[in-house]
């Protein structure tokens, strides 16, 4: 992935295995994170929402994405990104995704349109002023598969199993891998959750310690959503914990 580090970093980490189910997830769906800086400083803040919708004929799935950060992190490191993704309400293939963002004086403002016929991105980037047609073969963008991966079972899942997934990000396909460490209660801001704990595999350098330096915990009901992440960097760690929520698809089990 690019270095520039993004509030919206811990969206491609969402994840789960197995085979395709009913969505975990329903029109009015909204969920919002906490983001903080080394455990005590708040960072920022960001939400998820999806909304069922038509697109050029089909039913569709728009998600949006918006980050932002707060307090004496935007003091020297302000962060505003917004994303949108048009997909498929069925198959949940990604039909259009939008990233305009700015971080910390990095702007970046691209559309990219899937056709999957013929197996085709077509990237405006107008930031670059500068249009992309890229090959791709079954892809997911930044924000559809958290949706995607989110509709699989993981009631036969092990410790130990890894997933991979092709991300398309701005003009590339980026290999995604992540591996299940297995289950665990942790205490969140709405009392104990039962979770499905994931490790991805992240490149090293700049951002991050080392490749195995994020930690994600899903919740372990229908649901599968997000209630934490953290991610230790080169300097200091950012964990973001759900914050708030509404339009579930099914209950919020917690003990």
């Amino acid at each position: 992935m690019k270095k520039h580090l993004t509030i919206f970093l811990f969206l491609s980490f969402l994840t789960a295995q197995g085979q395709e189910q009913k969505p975990a997830f329903k029109s009015g769906e909204w969920l919002r994170y906490k983001m903080s800086y080394s455990g005590f400083l708040r960072a920022g803040t960001a939400v998820l929402e999806v909304e069922e919708k038509e697109y050029q004929g089909k039913k569709v799935f728009h998600t949006k994405g918006t980050g932002w950060t707060s307090g004496m992190i935007k003091w020297f490191f302000e962060v505003e990104d917004y994303y949108e993704s048009y997909f498929d309400k069925e198959n949940i293939k990604p039909y259009v995704f939008k990233r305009k963002i700015y971080e910390g004086g990095y702007k970046k403002h691209t559309i990219t349109s899937f056709n999957h016929d013929v197996r085709k991105a077509y990237v405006q980037d107008f930031t670059l002023q500068r249009d992309t047609s890229v090959a791709f073969y079954k892809v997911q963008d930044m924000l559809s598969s958290f949706y995607y991966l989110r509709s699989l079972d993981v009631s036969k899942i092990k410790a130990g199993d890894e997933i991979k997934l092709d991300m398309f990000f701005d003009d590339e396909t980026f290999p995604f891998k992540l591996k299940f460490l297995g289950k665990q209660t942790i205490r969140t801001h709405f009392g104990k959750i039962e979770t499905l704990v994931f490790r991805p595999y992240v490149i090293s350098g700049r951002v991050f310690k080392e490749q195995e330096s994020v930690t994600l915990w899903i919740s372990d009901d229908a649901n599968k959503i997000p209630v934490k992440l953290r991610a230790d960097l080169r300097v200091g760690s950012l964990t973001a914990e759900l914050e708030e929520f509404r339009g579930l698809a099914g209950p919020f089990l917690k003990k």
